[in-house]
């Protein structure tokens, strides 16, 4: 059985307090007036900022029965990695067929440098028709 040196378990102390200063993940989750948009208009987000590592879990209010559907147009590939495909979910309180729930993507910041959210709510089968909603957000990776 070894032990460990003490600049060893200084090191690892150094380590594990300069990582507790950041959160794992990010979540957003924007309320549906906050992606309303007139025409002509940009949707206000305020800057994603992350640290590398970091997770973003972003959720958008959805109801897919509608035949409305997030698309997503940018997702920052230059600083975001997505972990994973949309996952869409309804709240176990709503207990209603059809009822709207929160669509969810999950990303990791992987590079430094700026990139941007752009998803856009709307009926894909519907060609030169506005999105009903948008999601249009700088992200901030260091």
């Amino acid at each position: 059985m070894s032990l460990l040196r003490p600049t060893s378990l200084l090191l690892a102390l150094a380590t594990l307090a300069g990582c507790a200063g950041q959160p794992a993940s990010v979540s957003i989750e924007p309320s549906t007036r906050a992606l309303q948009v007139s025409p002509g208009q940009q949707a206000h987000c305020t800057p994603i900022e992350l640290k590398r590592g970091q997770t973003l879990i972003l959720s958008l209010p959805s109801n897919p029965t509608t035949g409305f559907r997030w698309q997503l147009f940018d997702g920052a590939p230059q600083v975001l990695a997505q972990l994973g495909p949309e996952v869409y979910r309804v709240p176990e309180e709503a207990g209603i067929v059809g009822s709207a729930g929160l669509s969810t993507w999950r990303f990791q910041a992987t590079l430094p440098g700026q990139g941007r959210l752009l998803l856009q709510y709307q009926r894909p089968w519907e060609q030169g028709v506005a999105p009903a909603l948008i999601y249009d957000c700088a992200v901030q990776v260091d």
